[in-house]
């Protein structure tokens, strides 16, 4: 990690490909100057949400506009459900329309169906656009913006199509936490807290002693924070950038039951974040089950989330065999089996292949 003021920087190392993760406050009109010194100019797009486009789109394209760029925007309406096909082929309609070239960057601005619809659209469209994360939540921030995942979703479950796609450029911009909704940001937390329980205990010491001060936005804490969330990231990704070695597995602590739900309430009643919250109870309690781990570590766990205003609990209505059956499209499945991540203790996990039957009657 470098640090530059009261900002940091790290870098995904993925040789000729690797790109900066530019962490602080402030640095949306940083955008267009860090894009041009990387060497491009001309046409860009400007892809955000209706919402977010309303907060922060202006100062982005004077910023893409200042440093020579000649952008246009296109906004996407709000909420997973229109993380879509329909959505992708409205998205490539107006690229197309604006005259977008294979040089011609698109800046993704906005939580995680931005960067994931926006991203998938640069991987596929003239068969690669460059792309640049600009994540406005904290789960953007410390998670989704990293490593190239890009996707849309399928009746049958969370991202099923999609491609890895890296971007050149992330620019996370804390600043743009304080218009994110209350419940948004703690949902964000989930990942936070996933990232201290499989690779950091001393993150997540920090993360008891210090909850407080993330939950009142207070940058001191929040940048060293999202910037060791980002470190990890960004070692797993170069250490497995497309879960072929199965160490970026790791990142799916609390993911396999928490997008089973998210397909059971039909991306509605549950945000990403509560449900990876619930998930990764559930895979605690998977783990105490299986003598993995101790109900010590499961009780600390669960304080923590709690104190953060996440659920802890499966929805009533859900029942296991509809939860196995979700399950059943988890992507990482080999062999009709979940490499399912375990936690020894916090800090420290192990992948455990479980059907999802076996999972879903544990819980």
């Amino acid at each position: 990690m470098r640090i530059e003021g009261a900002g940091c920087e790290v870098h995904v190392e993925l040789g000729a490909r690797s790109y900066p993760i530019v962490i602080g406050a402030g640095l949306l009109a940083e955008v267009g100057p860090r894009l041009a010194a990387a060497g491009y100019q001309g046409r860009c797009a400007l892809v955000t949400s209706e919402r977010v486009g309303a907060l922060y789109r202006e100062p982005v394209l004077a910023s893409l506009g200042g440093a020579g760029f000649s952008p246009v925007a296109i906004e996407i309406p709000d909420g997973e459900q229109h993380k879509n096909l329909a959505w992708l082929a409205v998205l490539y309609d107006r690229l197309l329309d604006a005259g977008v070239e294979r040089r011609s960057p698109l800046v993704a601005l906005g939580g995680g169906v931005i960067g994931d619809l926006a991203g998938f659209a640069a991987a596929t469209l003239l068969r690669g656009l460059p792309l640049v994360q600009v994540p406005t939540t904290l789960l953007g921030q410390v998670d989704a913006a990293i490593g190239g995942k890009t996707g849309v979703d399928h009746a049958l479950g969370k991202n099923l199509i999609g491609a890895f796609h890296q971007p050149r450029l992330v620019v996370v911009d804390v600043s743009t936490l304080r218009s994110l909704p209350r419940r948004e940001f703690v949902a964000g937390l989930a990942e936070v807290i996933k990232y201290a329980v499989i690779r950091d205990a001393e993150l997540f010491a920090t993360l008891e002693a210090q909850l407080d001060g993330l939950l009142g936005l207070d940058v001191s804490v929040l940048v060293p924070v999202v910037a060791s969330c980002c470190e990890h990231k960004a070692a797993v990704v170069a250490a497995d950038e497309r879960e072929e070695s199965g160490e970026r597995a790791v990142l799916n602590f609390g993911h396999t039951v928490g997008h089973a739900l998210e397909v059971l309430t039909e991306y509605r009643r549950l945000r990403h974040g509560e449900a990876v919250a619930i998930g990764m109870m559930a895979a605690a309690r998977v783990s105490q089950a299986r003598g993995l781990c101790a109900a010590a570590t499961v009780e600390r766990l669960e304080r923590l989330v709690r104190r953060a205003g996440l659920p802890t609990e499966i929805p009533d209505d859900v029942t296991a065999p509809a939860l196995a059956l979700a399950m059943q499209t988890d992507k990482k499945k080999a062999a009709g089996r979940i490499r399912f991540i375990c936690v020894e203790a916090i800090g420290r996990t192990r992948m455990v292949e479980l059907s999802a039957q076996q999972v879903a009657e544990q819980l």
